[in-house]
């Protein structure tokens, strides 16, 4: 009940703050609803959706404002920020999880170019 709740507020309201495991799990279930709704309206993957959502409305934006935009998009649809602060109360990791925009774009994690040393080039006999 608590990862449904978590997707709906995230699809609901676009970005949500939360735990950093609550965010790190709600991740790929919310990924794979947009995936279902990416290709547009078909009624099997509306009922997929809807028996998971708990908001009928937030369905209907999911395949028509949300599934759509991600069209092109082969997957990595939302972004896990973490935040610099603790909860007060017991000091858990904070972590904001949000939607990407249209034309957000992930960059693919660079590598530190491979310096080798003169004694890795030298060949011994």
């Amino acid at each position: 009940m608590l990862l449904r709740n978590l997707a709906t507020a995230l699809l609901e309201h676009g970005k949500i703050t939360t735990t950093l495991p609550k965010a790190k799990e709600v991740q790929p279930y919310v990924e794979k609803l947009i995936t279902l709704a990416k290709d547009g309206w078909n009624l099997n993957n509306f009922r997929r959706c809807l028996a998971v959502l708990t908001s009928k409305s937030v369905t209907y934006r999911l395949f028509y404002d949300i599934g759509p935009r991600y069209q092109s998009r082969p997957g990595g649809y939302t972004r896990i920020y973490k935040l610099a602060r603790v909860r007060q109360g017991d000091a858990a990791a904070m972590a904001v999880i949000s939607l990407l925009g249209e034309q957000e774009q992930i960059k693919a994690p660079t590598r530190p170019a491979v310096v080798s040393s003169p004694s890795a080039s030298f060949n011994k006999p």
